[in-house]
């Protein structure tokens, strides 16, 4: 990301930069020094907090997303030790669910994430998604999706040997195949579920209709979506509808890719290759609009005595006590601050103001690029 103002955007979080910086750096030790720490943590940037995804699955109240752990937004490969110190010391601090996908590198990401989890397997909640239609053998992205039954069961092998476990506790599909009906893709999982390989399944992005066949075959844990201050669109049916079904909900992008923590103001624009310069929502023309939004969270932000990131976090766990956002970062010190959000609380009253200024704020532009988009609330065909 380029902005013209001089190191605008690259230290995001200036009410706490200082602190967490002096933190962050005294946890690049080993793990052992990290678990030695852990009784000397604040209560400030620990997670404490624990929900249920489909009443069943117990995970932190927020979570880590490590998408960008083989690449960021600006397209450069970080440090891969660094980012197995940020998944164990998310761990150390109480982070107990972790975000990955087979499309994310591809592989990588899982390797990434399966090397990092390895002395701490068994204490945590590894999610993964399967949907877009990679060749296994070479990584190659071939066109549209692939949840062909005999395709997932494929891929979870793989995913297996990467996150080097036996079972993946929480399975996604990212998409929803408008070539193959969902009965068949839940028979899939079934019968994984069955074999011990996988214990959860969810849905990404769905249509509700797909939602409702695949819960009357077996239960669905979670359903995963865009949501966030910037993205309000579950809203109007898949949250009531996970409320009706008993699902539990995940947020990706609860930050809206960095908007809502401040680091992007109305000079900023994105590096080639930067999803964000591909969207609407932050096209010039529309960012300046948007950026109501930032200065809404960042009054509040002083308020409270937190940070915008923190603000927009702990709105979103205030919705439901089944919702869980998963921050992605590749940097200890936003880790540290999105998992602070845990300790910032609404009262209602407060939850009632901040919704009724929230309700002043049309924020302009789509989510996503078009053809990302095509992608989402898609219905997967009948069964013949």
């Amino acid at each position: 990301m380029e902005n013209k103002k001089e190191g605008a955007g690259l230290n995001r979080r200036k009410l706490f930069k200082t602190g967490l910086a002096l933190a962050g750096g005294s946890l690049l030790a080993s793990v052992t020094n990290e678990q030695k720490q852990n009784s000397q943590n604040t209560s400030a940037d620990t997670v404490r907090g624990r929900r249920k995804l489909g009443g069943t699955l117990e995970v932190s109240s927020v979570g880590l997303g490590v998408q960008n752990m083989s690449r960021t937004y600006q397209t450069t490969i970080p440090t891969r030790p660094e980012m197995i110190k940020i998944i164990r010391t998310a761990f150390d601090r109480g982070v107990t669910l972790f975000d990955a996908a087979e499309a994310y590198g591809p592989f990588e990401v899982e390797r990434i994430l399966g090397e990092a989890l390895v002395p701490i397997r068994n204490k945590v909640v590894i999610e993964t998604k399967f949907g877009w239609n990679i060749d296994q053998k070479t990584g190659q992205r071939l066109p549209g999706l692939n949840s062909r039954p005999e395709h997932i069961k494929e891929v979870v092998e793989g995913m297996l040997k990467r996150l080097r476990t036996d079972g993946i506790n929480l399975l996604y599909q990212h998409r929803v195949d408008p070539a193959v009906p969902i009965e068949d893709v839940v028979g899939a999982i079934k019968d994984l579920i069955n074999e011990g390989k996988v214990l959860h399944y969810g849905l990404s992005e769905p249509g509700p209709q797909t939602v409702r066949r695949a819960h009357a075959i077996h239960p669905v844990t979670a359903i995963q979506n865009e949501y966030s201050l910037l993205w309000r669109g579950p809203e109007n049916v898949i949250i009531p509808l996970c409320q009706e079904l008993g699902i539990g909900f995940v947020c990706w992008s609860p930050l809206g890719v960095a908007f809502l923590t401040g680091a992007i103001d109305a000079e900023t624009r994105f590096a080639p290759g930067d999803i964000r310069g591909m969207e609407s929502r932050f096209s010039p023309a529309n960012l300046s609009n948007n950026l109501a939004l930032v200065g809404l969270v960042k009054k509040w932000a002083t308020q409270k005595k937190a940070t915008p990131a923190q603000i927009s976090l702990a709105w979103l766990l205030a919705q439901k006590p089944w919702i869980v956002p998963i921050p992605g970062t590749t940097q200890m010190a936003h880790m540290l601050e999105n998992i602070g959000a845990d300790n910032v609380r609404f009262t209602a009253d407060e939850l009632k103001q901040f919704n009724t200024e929230l309700s002043k704020i049309e924020v302009k532009g789509e989510c996503l690029r078009k053809m990302v988009l095509d992608f989402s609330d898609v219905e997967a065909p009948p069964k013949q």
